[in-house]
């Protein structure tokens, strides 16, 4: 078994991982996000929605490689739903909750995860060679119900909304809400195992190669 570091916080991500056999040692990064954004962004230019949750997720990575010295793959991810052309992470607070959800009742929106994967393991196959590092986006579009204000005020009252990408689950209490997805529904919850199947694939990893057992 090869093994994988998450480097997030996030219990979805790593349920997620879980249940499709892959048991991931977690590692949160502690990112600076603004200081990483702003730094991508005096590089490159502003950034495409998809390029800040790809920038974010990089960011995670590399410092828990940097930091942690790991002999494993080393796996980024974050998220960022796009909604009328503009970038909206966690709300943090009700009051933004609530603003966000009036935004986006009975539309649709895009929801961007991030995946960096670096290849931290000692004596790396040199095909690929230790230090190795890639990633992409997942975009996934939502169409979220209508919500009635008092929904909207209830369901920002269980606190559940102000601390995941976007202000809503699709495996949680927000289930009811979201009234369908075109894409990955993985790639909503956090990780696109799809995807990662073929960021595993070009560092000649098989995803069986991550499952214990």
């Amino acid at each position: 078994m090869i093994p994988l570091v998450l480097a997030s916080a996030s219990p979805a991500r790593l349920t997620t991982l879980t249940r499709a056999g892959v048991t991931p040692e977690v590692i949160v990064s502690g990112v600076d996000e603004d200081a990483a954004l702003a730094a991508a962004q005096e590089r490159h230019g502003e950034l495409d929605p998809s390029d800040v949750a790809l920038t974010l997720a990089r960011a995670k990575a590399e410092q828990v490689s940097r930091d942690h010295g790991v002999d494993a793959l080393v796996l980024g991810c974050d998220s960022v739903l796009e909604l009328d052309g503009q970038v909206f992470g966690k709300p943090h607070s009700s009051q933004v909750a609530v603003e966000r959800w009036q935004a986006m009742r009975g539309r649709s929106g895009i929801l961007h995860t991030g995946h960096w994967l670096i290849d931290d393991r000692e004596g790396a196959d040199d095909s690929t060679g230790t230090g190795a590092t890639l990633g992409a986006t997942a975009s996934t579009v939502v169409h979220f119900a209508d919500l009635t204000d008092a929904e909207i005020a209830h369901y920002v009252g269980t606190g559940e909304p102000l601390h995941v990408a976007g202000g809503f689950t699709v495996d949680g209490l927000g289930g009811p809400y979201v009234s369908g997805i075109e894409g990955d529904y993985h790639g909503v919850v956090g990780v696109s195992l799809p995807l990662l199947r073929e960021l595993l694939g070009q560092l000649g990893v098989a995803w069986h190669d991550l499952l214990g057992g």
